[in-house]
């Protein structure tokens, strides 16, 4: 994948012709204007789709591209050695080596799983690493996003986060983008986050209206928490639960993580994006809800079953086998997040569904209005909901989430 020259990513990444479904290194890429859809599945597993592109061979060629500039935002870094994520490291490395100025941002917290990450990314030339402690500054949540910016001109949204394992072991959905108005739109999140990065908290935000999108275009940006989105970009808890409120005929969800509950303890009711589809379900909207095993447990599944209980919903939870190598903590996993709205409509993005993502974390969605990639992305959507790994959550069983 290193052979690809900057050259043609530069034809790939601006071509704005009509759908075309494009041969690079024994892949194809699903493109609409602007927009690839980039895919990422657990080795092992039937859930393979040849007409995407892997973020593993995505992301070195959009680095490699690169010639004046690469802003990365990540919750955090964890390369293994001889894994999948050392070619995109390596792709960073040659980048600093040409010249391209570096800015990587990565969340405080999770500082101990990003060490060895750290050390490789601090070796190399013109990269400069920042620390955000995202509570401090802002009072509460993390930096959870996960994407990267090139030249100020092409960007990667999606679940993927800087984790070798979610390059190979973990089921994983983003976007390549080379829409201008929507890059801008990243871009200035990340500067505004690098700002907060160099500042010691708390921090004030400069603005405090909820921001709206400007939804008269075909595609544009949302972020979280509202409060702390710079201007211009629009807020995801509020426009998801717009989305959903207009859909007509059909809503389908993956996520990994979904209840209505906050994750810090002492956990308090969410309910907001429950009511959300509770409502759609109650206008006679089919919703569709696939998360990962991991929203099983014991505090979400009676609100799962609840919401499975009602007409128009269903859910089922997604079990990925281990690997025949053993064990892989924190992989083997369905980790994707996006939603299509009557078949019209992708939302797609980093949040979880749980309270203290959209309404605490830094997060990013892209709403794109494209009914070949909003239908591409249900026809995902689709083939795990009908696979093997899929199993309908049991609304009357105690003892066991899953039917047989």
């Amino acid at each position: 994948m290193d052979r690809i020259g900057a050259r043609l990513m530069n034809k790939r990444f601006f071509w704005a012709g009509p759908l075309i479904l494009l041969a690079v290194c024994g892949h194809a890429a699903f493109q609409v204007p602007g927009y690839e859809l980039v895919y990422s599945y657990p080795v092992e597993t039937s859930l393979a789709e040849p007409d995407m592109r892997p973020a593993r061979e995505v992301w070195p060629q959009m680095l490699d591209a690169a010639r004046t500039s690469i802003d990365l935002n990540q919750f955090y870094v964890s390369p293994a050695p001889g894994e999948a994520l050392d070619a995109t490291l390596a792709a960073l490395a040659r980048a600093g080596r040409r010249g391209v100025h570096i800015r990587v941002i990565l969340e405080k917290k999770f500082a101990p799983q990003s060490r060895e990450g750290l050390e490789r990314l601090r070796k190399m030339p013109n990269l400069e690493v920042r620390m955000l402690d995202w509570a401090q500054v802002a009072g509460a949540g993390i930096v959870h996003a996960k994407y990267f910016v090139v030249d100020s001109a092409r960007a990667f949204v999606g679940s993927q986060n800087f984790d070798w394992r979610s390059l190979q072991h973990i089921h994983e959905m983003g976007l390549a983008v080379a829409d201008g108005p929507v890059v801008r739109q990243i871009q200035i999140v990340f500067d505004h986050d690098w700002k907060l990065a160099g500042s010691t908290g708390p921090f004030t935000p400069d603005h405090v209206e909820n921001p709206r999108p400007d939804r008269s275009r075909r595609a544009y940006l949302v972020a979280s928490p509202w409060r702390f989105d710079p201007p211009g970009v629009g807020d995801s808890e509020s426009e998801l639960i717009r989305l959903i409120g207009e859909a007509q005929a059909e809503v389908v969800v993956q996520v990994f993580k979904y209840e209505p509950l906050t994750f810090v303890k002492p956990q308090r009711l969410y309910p907001i994006i429950d009511n959300a589809l509770r409502d759609a379900a109650v206008r006679g909207v089919r919703v569709k809800l696939l998360v990962s095993d991991w929203s099983a447990d014991a505090a979400a599944l009676p609100h799962l079953r609840s919401l499975a209980a009602l007409p128009n919903i269903e859910v089922r939870v997604i079990t990925i086998p281990p690997a025949r190598g053993g064990p892989i903590p924190y992989a083997r996993l369905a980790h994707s997040k996006y939603m299509v709205v009557d078949g019209r409509t992708l939302w797609l993005g980093t949040s979880n569904w749980m309270g203290g993502y959209l309404d605490d974390s830094r997060n990013l969605e892209v709403v794109l209005k494209d009914q070949a990639m909003a239908g591409r992305a249900a026809s995902v959507h689709k083939r795990l909901w009908d696979s093997s790994y899929a199993v309908a959550l049991d609304t009357t069983c105690i003892s066991s989430p899953y039917t047989k």
